[in-house]
């Protein structure tokens, strides 16, 4: 295990490394010879801007070390196509699992980073030549291809969401059914959703329904639906650390409180679960 510190406006991630995994994870880096709770997930998971994330809340009111696995703008795929990885999260007591945004996994319209999932690779040539008038070229990161794919055509574009979300229905499957331990589902999801399929409004996780999340939901041992408080709204970015540039992204992400309401929901699960 090797293990590096990067500190940004700062907060100190501890970044580290597991095995012979290239992923870097939110740090201290924990021991994985004695029982643990692993965390799979997305930036809110890794915790970015926050001092405590969730995992190490929980970490706090239970008697086992807590691995967190969350990976900044992760998808399914980062974790299945790493199998230290999985290993790691399938020798846990109990894995927590982030549902995460449908759009950042390679599928038959385009394909992405495999360790950076919000990057956008290349389209297929399905896509190309269902968007023949788009010049992929100019696109570098999955959320502003799908912008543009949404404008160019939102008729067209509904067969681009449905693939994804089949794909992200049969990876989660994937993913749960490689457990040996009890997988919680943790769905963060906000207040005021809004149903669309308009990428440029749509709240996260990303075009993911209740309905699919019902699909996968009896492989898990629980489905824990996790809103941020009125209160917890209200504090915004108070109490979250970050270089004054990055303010709107702070502003996109669960806050402390709401981390602190996140840890106090699922401690129950975990230690009844462990």
């Amino acid at each position: 295990m090797s293990c590096e510190i990067r500190k940004l406006g700062g907060l100190d991630y501890a970044l580290c490394r597991y095995g012979g995994s290239k992923l870097k994870f939110r740090g201290p880096r924990r021991k994985t010879s004695a029982p643990y709770v692993a965390f799979m997930g997305g930036t809110n998971t890794f915790g970015r801007y926050i001092a405590l994330p969730f995992p190490t809340l929980v970490e706090r009111q239970v008697a086992l070390p807590c691995v967190n696995l969350g990976t900044p703008s992760a998808g399914v795929d980062v974790f299945i196509r790493d199998d230290e990885i999985m290993r790691l999260a399938s020798a846990a007591q109990v894995t927590v699992v982030q549902i995460m945004d449908a759009h950042n996994m390679t599928n038959r319209y385009y394909s992405v980073h495999p360790r950076r999932n919000d990057r956008f690779i290349a389209p297929s040539e399905l896509l190309c030549s269902i968007y023949p008038e788009v010049d992929f070229a100019e696109f570098h990161f999955t959320r502003h291809l799908l912008n543009a794919l949404w404008t160019v055509s939102n008729t067209r574009f509904e067969l681009v969401v449905n693939e994804l979300q089949e794909a992200w229905v049969a990876r989660m499957r994937h993913l749960i059914g490689r457990m040996t331990g009890p997988c919680v589902l943790l769905w963060l999801s906000a207040h005021d959703e809004v149903p669309t399929n308009d990428p440029a409004i749509g709240s996260a996780p990303l075009f993911v329904t209740r309905r699919m999340i019902e699909q996968v939901e009896p492989m898990a041992a629980k489905l824990i639906q996790v809103s941020p408080s009125p209160h917890a709204v209200s504090e915004g970015t108070t109490g979250m650390i970050f270089p004054k540039e990055e303010r709107k992204q702070a502003t996109q992400l669960a806050g402390v409180r709401a981390h602190s309401e996140i840890a106090d929901i699922l401690v129950p699960a975990v230690r009844r679960l462990a």
